[in-house]
């Protein structure tokens, strides 16, 4: 709940005189009004992140059949139009980057469905995430043929949206200017109820790590503390009183329950953290974050920092007041509440529709329609008629069943081995008879729950159009690109054929040992077919420096092929039809001898996330 704001009340004059002696007459020149200092101006900015196209909400079913859900865009309009009526004229909605990528209903036309969405809620701006370059070439193909634009389904996206997609620290390699089809310089500046605020756009300079180097290699990715001190101090000269970062970069925090104890922040994985305290007092006034899918509503270094868990579940807002008289904002009168559930309907008593928490109330929930600002949420007809189109396309296709049947909820881990992880990474193996085969952890996004398969189960988990690569390549080479890649802090592979050992901390030595699944050790000569998806086999992850030295017609992208590597696990498990169960574990071992890992750079956060 958000109070209005504070009337300030102008107490009444009393002119004390003498009982005996007259009242002395003001001339008209010597008197005049008393004005009451001008209020300070209320504005609302709210904030959402990682949406990867969750129009529709997240459905859950509970013990006795009932089903709770959790976002979706048009409930999520309604909690907009309380905010806008709460505060009329002073709402700004922000996005902190990844609208697309992740569904189906946003899949399928490249984004569109999400910005006709985004358009019609009145978002000013989005940060420029690292998977709005997903789609690469309008069409189906996701790496770009001779003379295809690897921008081209992000250029329509931009063209589409009226709103700008923004990041300073992108530039083009070849003439370090601003992308031409970003059709901006990084910045924003806006008036909003009188006060002129600039938003400064930033994405994660890891980005040319995790995202295929087919459609990024024409582009620099710059540490973020030097454009953003630059695009702040342009913005201030043009008149901005309040400066807002728009990051999508991130960190975690465990506790949202004190904003200002940030003891449960991971420093170690904290790239927002590390830029916002880099920066000079009075950089920014605020900062909506994104990229690990982790709520943050902390302040660091005196300047706010929100984040949600991204996909549509929740929102953050933050109220700044501006002194009209300094035009400065009043930080002791700052307001944020980071994670705010989209709910379509809530429990009765504590107002949750998180799926974990009615679970552990047990027995009977009752489920009411949410009230939110002192009035009820009301579900926006308007979106739910713009979606009508995308869903009527994806319905069919997303119940279709696969035939087959998970015995027990596979989970998924990014930084350790997973049961979701090794069901995958088996599947791949066996299907292409392969020494070993290799997942990227941040590239499965979702869990697989019991029960029968659908293909939308599938695609939530696995929504990248990856081919199926091979590599065939040394032990020795292997063992490099193993190396190689857990030196870069991109969480751990998923894997299947292998054992290995790791150390806790990132670096060139946390690989500790890599055997064979069966414990043999690694042939140095020996070659190995290492099945892959092509987003590793072109070198992200942290494979490229070794992958650059192994020849040309050793590594097979798998362009040929009529699956991507979704559907063919797809294909695979039909054809075999048997329940999936998870393995037993021990594929990975971590081992913590007590070392104290070092903090990653601000310019070092992880790759791909859950």
């Amino acid at each position: 709940m958000y109070p209005s704001r504070l009337l300030f009340a102008l107490g009444a004059l009393v002119a004390a005189g003498c009982a005996s002696a007259p009242r002395p007459v003001e001339s008209s020149s010597s008197s005049s009004s008393l004005q009451a200092p001008a209020e300070p101006v209320r504005l609302t900015l709210v904030g959402t992140n990682d949406f990867h196209g969750w129009l529709m909400p997240h459905t859950t079913t509970l013990s006795g059949g009932l089903q709770v859900e959790e976002g979706g865009a048009a409930v999520f309009a309604g909690y907009v139009a309380r905010l806008r009526a709460d505060n009329p004229g002073g709402v700004l909605l922000l996005d902190a980057g990844d609208l697309f990528q992740g569904t189906l209903a946003s899949n399928l036309s490249e984004g569109a469905s999400v910005v006709d969405v985004y358009n019609h809620l009145g978002y000013a701006a989005a940060a420029l995430g690292n998977h709005e370059f997903d789609y690469g070439p309008v069409g189906p193909r996701t790496v770009p043929g001779p003379g295809e634009d690897p921008f081209g389904a992000l250029t329509a996206r931009i063209r589409q949206a009226r709103f700008p997609l923004l990041a300073v620290n992108v530039r083009d390699a070849a003439s370090g200017q601003p992308p031409a089809w970003l059709g901006n310089d990084g910045t924003l500046l806006v008036t909003l109820k009188g006060v002129k605020v600039g938003i400064v756009g930033l994405t994660t300079p890891s980005t040319p790590r995790i995202s295929n180097p087919a459609l990024v290699s024409t582009l620099r990715f710059d540490d973020m503390v030097s454009p953003t001190l630059e695009a702040a101090k342009r913005l201030r000269a043009q008149g901005a009183e309040v400066v807002v970062g728009l990051a999508h970069a991130g960190g975690k925090c465990a506790d949202l329950s004190n904003p200002r104890d940030t003891s449960s922040c991971d420093r170690s994985d904290g790239e927002i953290i590390g830029l916002v305290e880099s920066l000079p007092a009075g950089t920014l006034d605020a900062v909506f974050a994104g990229h690990t899918h982790q709520a943050m509503g902390h302040y660091f270094a005196n300047v706010p920092v929100l984040s949600t868990w991204g996909q549509g579940r929740s929102f953050g807002v933050l109220e700044l007041f501006v002194d009209p008289a300094t035009h400065k904002v009043l930080p002791e009168r700052t307001r944020l509440q980071a994670a705010i559930p989209v709910c379509a309907r809530v429990e009765e008593k504590s107002g949750s529709c998180d799926p974990r928490k009615l679970k552990e109330l047990g027995g009977a929930v009752q489920l009411v329609p949410p009230t939110f600002l002192g009035g009820p949420v009301v579900p926006d007809k308007e979106v739910e008629a713009l979606l009508a189109p995308a869903l009527a396309r994806v319905e069919e296709e997303q119940r279709r069943p696969l035939g087959v049947t998970v015995s027990a909820p596979l989970g998924r881990d990014y930084e350790a081995e997973s049961a979701l992880g090794d069901v995958l990474s088996d599947a791949l193996r066996e299907m292409e008879k392969a020494d070993v085969a290799l997942l990227n952890s941040g590239g499965l996004r979702a869990n697989l729950k019991a029960g029968a398969v659908t293909y939308g189960d599938l695609y939530e988990v696995m929504p990248f159009d990856n081919t199926v690569a091979i590599i065939t390549v040394t032990g020795d080479e292997l063992r490099r690109l193993l190396t190689a890649a857990y030196g870069t802090g991109s969480g751990v592979f998923q894997q299947s054929g292998l054992k290995v050992t790791l150390g806790k901390c990132t670096g060139p030595e946390r690989l500790r040992d890599v055997t064979l699944a069966n414990g043999k050790p690694l042939d140095p000569k020996r070659l190995y077919r290492v099945v892959l998806p092509d987003f590793l086999a072109r070198g992200a992850g942290g494979l490229g420096a070794v992958l650059s030295q192994v020849p040309a017609e050793r590594i097979d992208l798998g362009l040929s092929r009529e699956l991507v590597l979704r559907d063919a696990i797809a294909t695979w498990w039909q054809s075999r039809g048997t329940p999936i169960s998870a393995p037993a574990t021990g594929r990975i071992h971590i081992v913590d001898d007590g070392a104290k890992c070092a903090p990653k750079s601000p310019a070092g956060a992880r790759s791909e996330r859950p």
